[in-house]
């Protein structure tokens, strides 16, 4: 399924895999899009918010301007295949001060991770944030 998603479009997440640059693959369904998962459910990211901040960081930031999956303990960040997505320091510290754990990992990294965390039923416990380009 590239392209369209529904707002609330997968639950109960078994594995995440990065496919190919632009393409991630989760529960068996591919999205050509930068994704949120949060309690086992998949979401567009809308960073339309953090936009602005494009020029001081030369690519779309994740910043706390945005919709971010904190409902969680872990925070899993995939910053893309070349690990280029950058992350605000306001998100470092938004984690921190909800106590969550964030991982800043590479995609391909992030997915593993993310995968091993649904196999150890820590799926409500880990969101992630999945950037599928750069």
């Amino acid at each position: 399924m590239a392209g369209g998603l529904a707002e609330r479009d997968t639950v109960g997440m078994t594995k995440a895999r990065l496919v190919s640059f632009g393409l991630v693959q989760l529960d068996g369904r591919t999205y050509d899009h930068d994704v949120l998962v949060e309690r086992g459910r998949v979401s567009r990211r809308r960073k339309k918010d953090s936009k602005p901040q494009r020029d001081r960081y030369g690519h779309t930031p994740l910043t706390t301007a945005e919709p971010l999956p904190w409902h969680c303990r872990r925070m899993i960040i995939g910053t893309g295949v070349e690990g280029r997505l950058p992350v605000t320091p306001e998100v470092v510290e938004e984690a921190r001060r909800r106590g969550i754990e964030l991982l800043v990992l590479r995609t391909e990294e992030a997915c593993v991770r993310l995968s091993a965390a649904d196999a150890t039923a820590d799926v409500d416990e880990t969101a992630a944030v999945l950037h599928v380009t750069c």
